[in-house]
């Protein structure tokens, strides 16, 4: 069975990127990440518009990375590491079967730059070249053209599209699962 470890934490560099650690400083940026309603428009959660619970959920995502089961990247400018442009994650661990699940999410100020991919990219290495995953999974929202365009080109292929599957304010809302094999990347 795999075994997972984060410590020390595993930064992440490309040309234009560097995926580093969260911190307390990040906590302003991520109030905004939890609260924007067009950051959150393919996300099925509550707004968190207050910056304690941006701080509750940076302790959360710590604590996952500290009991090894889940990790979130921050992704700045190598040269600012102190802003905080997005994050991405692989969550969802199952050591068993050799899977985990991917999230993004970048600030609307830094969309379409590519950005995305190329964090992307790191952490598909990642997972397949250091955790020895054997897939990576992502749920999208099937609206959500530019997420589900970026997994594509990723290799990313469509599993499933379940209807209905996930209640959120009074709807029924769909999901769309892709995955990536590491024989296919």
């Amino acid at each position: 069975m795999l075994q997972f470890q984060f410590t020390p934490f595993p930064e992440l560099r490309t040309p234009r990127l560097l995926l580093r650690q969260l911190t307390a400083d990040d906590a302003e940026a991520m109030r905004f990440f939890r609260s924007d309603e067009e950051f959150l428009r393919y996300v099925p959660r509550e707004k968190e518009p207050t910056l304690f619970q941006a701080q509750q959920h940076l302790r959360l995502l710590a604590d996952l990375e500290a009991a090894n089961q889940g990790i979130t990247w921050a992704l700045s400018p190598p040269e600012q590491p102190q802003v905080l442009m997005g994050t991405i994650c692989l969550w969802h661990l199952q050591a068993d079967h050799h899977r985990a699940e991917v999230g993004y999410g970048l600030h609307p100020d830094f969309a379409r730059q590519g950005l995305m991919a190329k964090a992307l990219q790191a952490v598909i290495d990642y997972g397949f070249d250091h955790l020895r995953l054997h897939s990576l999974e992502a749920q999208v929202d099937p609206d959500n053209v530019a997420s589900i365009r970026l997994l594509r080109k990723h290799g990313f292929v469509q599993e499933a599209h379940y209807r209905e599957n996930y209640y959120f304010q009074g709807r029924y809302l769909d999901t769309v699962v892709y995955s990536l094999l590491t024989t296919h990347r």
